[in-house]
C-alpha cells in the first residue's frame, strides 16, 4: 500500500473520529480499495466499524471497551433529566430497543414492515411488552435476570411508578414523571443519535443509519445480550385485556 492511501485514510478517520460521520461526497477515496481497507483496519484498533447509510460513512462502536462507546454516565448527563437514575437509563435503552422492532416484525425480518409509527403507539407496544414481562412467574423471572444481567423487575417497577397521562395532556416537559414525558425524552435522544426521524406530527421513522445497524448488528445476540429473547420470546405471547383496552380509548 502507497504512502497516499495511508493518508487518505487515515485524513478519512480523523473526520469520523471528530464528528461520528461524513458525508460521502467528502470521502470520495473511500471508493479506493487500498484507502477503505486501512480505513476498516484503523477502525478495527478501537472495536469500532464503518458503515454506509444513506449520504453518510459512520463509525460505530461495536462494544463497550471501544473508547467511542457512549457510556452510561454520558447518557445520564446529556440526554436524561437531572433526577433520572439508572434505571431511567436502562428503561431509555429497552424503548429504544421496542422502538426498533416495531419496524422489522419482532426481529424476522431483514426489511421494515412499516413507514413509521406513532409515539403513542410505541408507549402502546412498549407497555405490552413489559406487561408481558409481568405475567412471567417470579421464580423464571429472577432466573432470567441472572441469566441475562438485566434488572428487569427493577425496570417493571419503574415503568409502573410513572404516571400515565393521556395523549390529550399537551404539556408533556422533562419534569413531568409521566410515560409520555419519558417516550419524548428517549424519542429526542433517538433523534440526536441519528437512529429516527420525523416524519410528521408525532410521527417518527428509522433512520437509514439505524436500518444498517440493525441489519448488520442488532440482531445478532453477541450485540443485543439476548435481550431480544427476552422481550420476544418471554413476553411476546401477551395481549391486552378487555378492560386495558377500554381504558386505553378512553
Amino acid at each position: 500500500m502507497n504512502e497516499k492511501s495511508v493518508m487518505e485514510a487515515f485524513k478519512l478517520f480523523t473526520k469520523l473520529n471528530i464528528h461520528g460521520q461524513v458525508l460521502k461526497e467528502e470521502a470520495k477515496h473511500y471508493m479506493d480499495e487500498d484507502v477503505r481497507g486501512m480505513l476498516m483496519e484503523f477502525a478495527n484498533e478501537v472495536d469500532c466499524r464503518v458503515i454506509t447509510a444513506g449520504e453518510y460513512l459512520y463509525l460505530i462502536p461495536l462494544t463497550v471497551h471501544s473508547d467511542y462507546h457512549l457510556s452510561n454516565r454520558e447518557v445520564k448527563r446529556d440526554y436524561l433529566p437531572s433526577r433520572a437514575t439508572n434505571m431511567d437509563m436502562y428503561l431509555m435503552y429497552l424503548a429504544v430497543i421496542v422502538f426498533i422492532g416495531e419496524f422489522y416484525d419482532s426481529y424476522q425480518t431483514q426489511e421494515p414492515t412499516r413507514d413509521f409509527i406513532t409515539i403513542n403507539s410505541w408507549m402502546e407496544s412498549f407497555d405490552e411488552r413489559l406487561q408481558g414481562l409481568r405475567q412471567i412467574d417470579e421464580e423464571t423471572l429472577n432466573e432470567l435476570e441472572k441469566e441475562y444481567e438485566y434488572n428487569w423487575s427493577g425496570i417493571l417497577t419503574h415503568w409502573e411508578s410513572m404516571d400515565i397521562i393521556k395523549e390529550t395532556v399537551k404539556k408533556q416537559t422533562a419534569r413531568t414523571n409521566s410515560r409520555l414525558s419519558f417516550m419524548q425524552i428517549t424519542k429526542d435522544f433517538m433523534l440526536q443519535q441519528g437512529l429516527a426521524q420525523e416524519v410528521g406530527y408525532e410521527e417518527l421513522g428509522l433512520s437509514e443509519k439505524a436500518k444498517v445497524i440493525t441489519q448488520r448488528f442488532f440482531m445478532d445476540y453477541e450485540y443485543n445480550r439476548g435481550i431480544l429473547e427476552v422481550i420476544y420470546q418471554y413476553a411476546g405471547d401477551y395481549t391486552p385485556s378487555e378492560a386495558d383496552q377500554i381504558e386505553r380509548n378512553q
